[in-house]
This record gives C-alpha cells, sequence and structure tokens, in this order.
C-alpha cells in the first residue's frame, strides 16, 4: 500500500496498465522528470507491482504478471482488504 499511496506513483502503474514503456516514455506523457520516474519505478519495483525487462540500453518496464492478472479478473480493482485501487478511475 506503501508503495501506492503517492499520486505520481499510481498515475505511472495507470500508463503502465495500457502497456510496457520506457522510462523516457514515461516522463514525456507525465511531465516528470526522468530521474523522478525512475525514483517511483524503483519503489514499484520494490514492492513487487513491476516487472522490468532490458532492451538493448533501454529498460522496459511493465505490471507485474501476477498482479496484471489479478486486475485482469478483478475489473481492474486491487484489494487490499484495508483500501481498493480501482486503476480505471485514476486521473493521468
Amino acid at each position: 500500500m506503501k508503495a501506492l499511496a503517492e499520486e505520481n506513483r499510481l498515475r505511472l502503474m495507470r500508463l503502465l496498465l495500457e502497456g510496457e514503456r520506457s522510462v523516457n516514455e514515461l516522463a514525456e506523457a507525465t511531465g516528470m522528470s526522468q530521474y523522478n520516474v525512475s525514483k517511483h519505478l524503483r519503489i514499484l519495483r520494490e514492492a513487487g507491482l513491476l516487472a522490468q525487462e532490458k532492451n538493448g540500453q533501454q529498460r522496459l518496464y511493465a505490471i507485474a504478471p501476477t498482479l496484471a492478472e489479478h486486475l485482469a479478473e478483478n475489473a481492474s480493482v486491487l484489494d487490499l482488504g484495508c483500501c481498493q485501487f480501482d486503476f480505471k478511475r485514476l486521473a493521468t
């Protein structure tokens, strides 16, 4: 829950639900610096919410397969018991 408690990380998650993206693509889509995007992605990855794939010099980020499966089965809602995150309703 702590990893998703920050608005910019929620924005990044929503963008990544559309498909894998690089840090540069995410920075451009959000208007954030590459440095800040990288910091947020690291936190999400360490929380097990993202997967990272190296493609040459570039790193591509995507929703972790287990989370993607869960969201697909639950209409893009992540229920943590104490709270719910509805990724369809988050603003980018």
